[in-house]
């Protein structure tokens, strides 16, 4: 298997190491796993001055999966908008038709206390968002910022055709079937003719899979039922810029945004893997990071792009063990258990494998 390893910015290098050991243990194993690191964001920009490189895309296209950490820092914020990091992850997301990004929330029962909500209320929490990654405002043209009548506007374009619609609706009623078999379409179809076709073509979707209960919600009312009653959702299906904001609202309902992973497919399940969180540069260099999400990713590797369902176990597995152990980073620490830095954390994880 041969995989393509892009650290990128500030944490990303620290928790990719930790995931590299959860690699260099299942190598040792037999699994004869290739690694091959490049730059991406901001790392691509100081290798290159391009926040993704030729070489790095070339070596993506040619892995059977890409395992990334996290992009952007306030150091190239001065850049022109197409050189800034996070256009390097736009693009390789699109270079790579990676339409169909995973994201679970699911809380651990010890972290229960870390969560911003009660207890109670997040107890047993397991849903899985499935956003569109390739369409909507962040690719839609025209798109950019002009002087009109004498000022300053910016303007970007949602836009769906419904193929896009429809093959990520696709994906998400699998996933659903596989679950629960309960999905909830999310958009704004009151006020949006984007979304007013985005439903449509869902329920069209839906006559193919008639054992998966299909419901709609305006993304208003999933942000507050997200806080209110999050266990009544399993899978939601939504659009990129709705995806991104509700996914990253739902991860602290897990307690951290550093517990989530995520895959993003395409229509032959190649993927790229990421924890959904970002570069956080404040804590960069300081070895004290969350990894787990990051480790998670690899599991979510093979599970959907290697579909070895028993070492995808074998990980998350370790991952649950660490966390009934106690150890702690500093984001999920409460008091009484054992605060570890991120080698910390991935050495213990390499422990319990």
């Amino acid at each position: 298997m041969k995989l393509a390893v892009l650290p990128g910015d500030g944490i990303g290098p620290e928790i990719v190491a930790q995931a590299v050991k959860v690699l260099e243990v299942l190598n040792k194993d037999g699994m004869k796993i290739e690694m091959e690191h490049a730059p991406i964001g901001g790392a691509g920009y100081d290798a290159a001055k391009d926040p993704l490189p030729e070489a790095t895309l070339k070596l993506a296209r040619a892995a059977d999966a890409v395992l990334l950490g996290a992009v952007g820092g306030p150091r190239y914020d001065a850049l022109d908008r197409p050189l800034r990091p996070e256009r390097g992850l736009l693009r390789i997301r699109k270079e790579l038709n990676l339409f169909a990004n995973l994201r679970p929330a699911l809380l651990y029962p010890e972290l229960a206390g870390a969560s911003s909500l009660k207890p109670e209320v997040v107890a047993g929490l397991d849903i899985m968002i499935v956003r569109e990654l390739t369409g909507d405002v962040y690719f839609g043209q025209p798109r950019g910022i002009e002087v009109r009548n004498g000022e300053r506007v910016g303007f970007n374009t949602m836009i769906y055709s419904e193929s896009e619609v429809r093959r990520v609706a696709h994906v998400a009623f699998g996933i659903a079937m596989k679950r629960g078999k309960k999905l909830c379409s999310v958009e704004k179809a009151n006020v949006l003719e984007c979304s007013e076709l985005w439903k449509e073509v869902v329920a069209e979707v839906a006559k193919d899979y008639p054992e998966v209960e299909l419901s709609s919600m305006y993304v208003d009312n999933a942000a507050m039922q997200l806080v209110r009653n999050p266990k009544q959702f399993d899978v939601i299906v939504t659009g990129n810029i709705f995806g991104d904001i509700l996914s990253d609202q739902a991860s602290m309902l897990s307690g951290s945004i550093g517990m989530l992973p995520s895959a993003s497919l395409d229509e032959n399940n190649k993927g790229m893997y990421e924890p959904i969180h970002g570069s956080a540069p404040d804590i960069a260099g300081k070895d004290i990071a969350n990894p787990l999400a990051t480790i998670l990713s690899v599991a979510m590797m093979y599970r959907y792009t290697f579909a070895d369902m028993a070492t995808a176990d074998r990980i998350e597995n370790a991952v649950k063990k660490v966390i009934a152990q106690g150890y702690r980073t500093g984001d999920i620490y409460t008091d009484g258990c054992k605060k570890v830095s991120c080698s910390q954390m991935g050495d213990a994880v390499v422990a319990a494998m």
